[in-house]
């Protein structure tokens, strides 16, 4: 299954050859306390981009073919930092792999997902939000977070 179907927006520039070097970077107040680095620059550029998910390996790839040289260790941190700050959605697949993607929503919201494609569709579901509360308060649990994806055929993939 690749996510990566229909990645880029046609006409969508780049500027490529970064340097692994944070020469000029400056510290952005952000959740994290990263620094806001060229390399970060490049990879919010890519995640801007995409219309898909994107594994790690996939939006390094992106950037090697740009001629970047931003090492995957760096991508793995950046979009981990920028999930922590809501800035990303994360998919976890089957086999434990996480893809990224830029939030198209704001607050908080769910996915359906389609498994050959990739597509994806943001949607709330006041009646979800209502039975993870009850099911938490039933159970004892407090400060209650939760994710639901939702994986299926989209309408392109259903037809034969």
């Amino acid at each position: 299954m690749s996510l990566s179907a229909g990645l880029l927006r046609p006409g969508a520039g780049y500027d490529g050859g970064v340097s692994e070097r944070a020469e000029g970077s400056r510290r952005e107040p952000t959740d994290t306390g990263l620094r806001r680095t060229r390399q970060r620059a490049v990879v919010d550029a890519v995640l801007d981009e995409a219309d898909d998910f994107l594994s790690a390996q996939e939006l390094h790839g992106i950037l090697r073919d740009r001629k970047s040289s931003v090492g995957l260790a760096t991508v793995y941190r950046t979009l981990q930092a920028l999930a922590e700050e809501g800035r990303v959605d994360v998919l976890r697949l089957g086999k434990g792999e996480a893809v990224y993607r830029r939030c198209a929503a704001s607050g908080h919201h769910h996915h359906l997902v389609c498994r050959s494609c990739g597509a994806a569709v943001d949607f709330t579901l006041p009646s979800v939000e209502q039975w993870a509360e009850q099911v938490a308060s039933t159970n004892g649990y407090t400060e209650l977070t939760h994710t639901l994806e939702i994986f299926g055929l989209c309408p392109r993939c259903s037809t034969p």
